[in-house]
């Protein structure tokens, strides 16, 4: 929990174990963890070091007061991040002017392998600082959604997320569920009928292209620097954004249940995720499994949201839901 401070994991566990036994002696640490003499010392030196623990005349520690302490090291860290943040701008700034009029070797990096595409992936949406936006297609050969631990991170430092998803992606396994985290967390999603490539963008500096399998066997993939290129991979992600379908399957309630009712004044969430996801182009079958519900309950609902509608067909079902609110309607195309 601590090692985000720079403690080790000696010293974290010395540490919570004084704050129960204080004045306690590295002898007595060092008998309650069985760990040797030496490895207790050393950890207890770095603690009395960084102020979080007191030293008596005769050899005996206690903690300072967390409160002080180690919000004296909290405010420490938070500060040289600021810092750094800032150097990183300046940084930024001083790379786009050395890459003005740079050759291709500078604007094209490829990468191959999956540890290697991975953690390009990563390190681009740590780089970005405004928004992050993303062509997501199967199959997941590097990151699969729900391992993309720096989106959550980045969201928590107000970066933009803006996702579109090819409609077979919404096929796989457990990638619905996924989807409705994201939503909640803030993320934006809309589904296009097929995508061209898998893409991620952070701000207008740098892009990621996963390419096919090399005949090696490993894949492949390009970083792009600010250039001609990746211009034009911005406005291809805009232009399929903008005539992309908006995906809205998270609402008020909780999870998604298989034997919700309709509600007294429309209808439940589930309804409202069933109606996405047909909208989107999924089949019955598709959707029924994505949702957990079985061929019989989908078509059930489906029956009751077309007597609340007042409609026969699907079709008029689609419209109805559109036109008075049950799901987002597409964004209009601006080409």
């Amino acid at each position: 929990m601590l090692d985000v401070l720079g403690l080790e994991p000696d010293d974290e566990r010395v540490y919570r174990a004084l704050l129960g036994r204080p004045n306690s002696t590295a002898a007595a640490l060092a008998d309650l963890f069985v760990v040797p003499r030496a490895h207790v010392d050393k950890a207890l030196s770095r603690l009395v070091e960084w102020g979080l623990v007191i030293r008596s005349a005769d050899e005996r520690f206690t903690t300072a007061p967390p409160a002080m302490a180690l919000g004296a090291l909290i405010s420490q860290r938070r500060d040289g991040l600021r810092q750094a943040e800032q150097a990183l701008v300046t940084f930024a700034e001083e790379h786009r002017a050395a890459m003005t009029g740079s050759s291709i070797d500078d604007l094209i990096e490829v990468v191959t392998g999956v540890d290697a595409i991975r953690h390009r992936f990563l390190q681009v949406q740590q780089a970005a600082r405004t928004q992050v936006r993303s062509f997501i297609t199967a199959p997941f050969l590097a990151v699969p959604p729900d391992e993309n631990t720096a989106e959550p991170v980045a969201i928590r430092r107000g970066v933009h997320f803006r996702a579109v998803l090819d409609r077979d992606v919404l096929a796989e396994p457990g990638i619905v569920a996924d989807a409705v985290d994201s939503l909640r967390n803030g993320v934006q999603l809309r589904v296009a009928d097929q995508l061209p490539m898998k893409l991620v963008l952070a701000d207008a500096d740098l892009g990621l292209v996963p390419l096919a399998v090399t005949p090696a066997g490993e894949p492949g993939a390009v970083l792009l620097h600010r250039s001609g290129l990746l211009d034009a991979l911005d406005a291809l992600f805009e232009t399929v954004w903008r005539t992309a379908h908006p995906l809205e399957l998270s609402g008020p309630g909780g999870e998604a249940e298989t034997t919700v009712e309709l509600g007294a004044e429309g209808p439940t969430d589930l309804d409202r995720k069933i109606l996405a996801l047909l909208l989107a182009g999924l089949t019955d079958q598709t959707t029924a499994t994505q949702l957990g519900l079985s061929p019989r309950t989908l078509h059930r609902r489906l029956r009751l949201l077309m007597d609340m509608a007042g409609v026969r067909t699907r079709m008029q079902l689609g419209a109805h839901a559109t036109r008075h609110g049950w799901v987002e309607p597409p964004a209009p195309s601006r080409m």
